[in-house]
């Protein structure tokens, strides 16, 4: 555990008029402050009420508070929480009374930094924390709560164990040459740094899916003008969002709505109709359009059933063929019960009217499919890893590379040594056993203030 010496306090629930609030304190100064405050020290982990008054003794509220005995509390260090109720002004009496009695006010994140760094969670840990926060799905609880328990790192943690014996067994050859060791078993190194590169190469692939969980999925809603893009954007979010009119051409910019479909964060995105033969502002409009089309996650290639099919541009229908698409045969209403319905390149087809909101439970039950094809599981876990765990694995991942063809190419023992060391400090750097001030104060510094 690190000696902080100071104490910091902090409004721990977001700012606004509520039932109820509460500050954070945590430091070596918190078991006195709670005497200061209250006359006397709880047992540990047990909620308490009573009044909170001022240094001039006035009463600012009736609260509960619990105190947390280092190093069993969420930071390692002595902290208590105060549960006020939740008027700002009274909140923020209480704050500035803590700082009069000398507390430092907390920066965005320093709690949870400091759990990090008295060694109550590792790096990821913390950064799941951020993640629980910001959940807008349940799949994305799920994944965060994962993390949350140690998931990412303890495969970290198998990795490294597995790459420090690859490194042992390499480093006794240039550390002891003159021992009677056995000779270099080369094959089995490569084998080791072949199931390493495929495993750091399994984690990576959960980095799509973790943008997914964070950002939602983005679905696309595209197709000719007057197809009913916007009439299907309104009936999947339950209110009239966009305009719906006879007149093609109605949507010139694309509108963005975030919905919780079962499971799931969608970003639903309707676009400009895409018109073979634009007006000037519609082809700004189709030129967004296909901007938004090389971000999809998910497409929703909506179609007028009663009329044939349009061509799509080109690069529209290579995306398309690259990326998960429903198409929706719009319209259906139109049509004799009877009609044929076209294959669509092995797409998934369903028959709908937006109008008359037929076909939807079928749309809305597709749509869920599709997004738990996004999930990842790593063994028993759900793993969705960030930019910044993505960007140390593939680093480990070139260096196992980069090591693999020297030993193909009987480099010298050092230079491969070298590489792996490389690996190691990529993969740890992911936990957070590499020191790097630095990129440790920009990474809390996104929590908010009082986590």
């Amino acid at each position: 555990m690190l000696p902080f010496t100071d104490t910091i306090a902090a409004l721990a629930t977001p700012v606004g008029v509520s039932a109820l609030a509460v500050i954070r304190v945590s430091g070596p100064d918190t078991a006195g402050l709670v005497d200061g405050i209250f006359g006397r020290s709880p047992p540990p982990r047990s909620v308490k009420r009573a009044d909170y008054r001022g240094q001039d003794a006035s009463l600012i509220d009736e609260v509960l508070f619990t105190f947390f005995r280092s190093p069993n509390s969420y930071t390692g260090e002595d902290s208590v929480e105060i549960s006020c109720h939740g008027n700002p002004f009274i909140a923020q009496k209480i704050v500035e009374d803590l700082l009069a009695r000398g507390c430092r006010a907390a920066g965005p994140g320093e709690f949870t930094q400091r759990a990090f760094l008295n060694g109550k969670m590792d790096l990821s840990q913390a950064e799941a924390v951020m993640d629980l926060i910001h959940a807008q799905s349940d799949r994305a609880l799920v994944a965060a709560n994962h993390q949350l328990r140690g998931a990412l790192g303890r495969k970290m943690e198998l990795l490294v164990e597995r790459l420090l014996g690859v490194i042992a067994r390499v480093e006794a050859y240039i550390d002891f040459p003159e021992e009677d060791l056995p000779a270099e078993d080369n094959q089995w190194i490569a084998n080791e740094l072949a199931e390493l590169t495929r495993e750091v190469e399994q984690l990576q692939a959960t980095s799509h899916y973790g943008a997914l969980l964070r950002d939602g999925i983005k679905t696309v809603i595209l197709g000719a003008p007057n197809a009913g893009k916007s009439s299907l954007l309104n009936r999947l979010i339950g209110r009239d969002r966009a305009l719906v009119s006879a007149e093609p051409g109605t949507t010139r910019d694309f509108l963005e709505e975030r919905i919780i479909l079962g499971a799931h964060s969608l970003r639903l995105i309707d676009t400009a109709g895409l018109n073979p033969s634009p007006a000037p502002l519609e082809k700004m409009g189709i030129q967004k359009t296909l901007e938004r089309a090389q971000e999809a996650d998910l497409f929703l290639h909506v179609i007028d059933a009663a009329t044939p099919a349009p061509v799509l541009p080109e690069e529209l229908s290579q995306r398309i063929s690259a990326v998960p698409t429903i198409v929706v045969l719009n319209k259906i209403d139109l049509l004799p019960d009877s009609a044929a319905t076209a294959d669509h390149d092995g797409k998934v087809v369903l028959r709908v009217s937006a109008l008359h909101n037929t076909g939807m439970e079928e749309l809305v039950a597709a749509l869920n499919h599709q997004a738990e094809t996004f999930q990842r599981t790593v063994g028993t876990d759900v793993i969705a890893i960030n930019a910044r765990h993505s960007a140390a694995l593939d680093r480990a991942k070139k260096s196992l590379v980069t090591a693999k063809a020297k030993l193909a190419a009987t480099t010298p023992t050092e230079l491969l040594a070298s590489d792996l060391r490389d690996v190691l400090l990529a993969m740890e750097e992911i936990v957070g056993k590499v020191d790097g001030e630095k990129m440790l104060d920009q990474l809390f510094a996104k929590f908010c203030i009082g986590k």
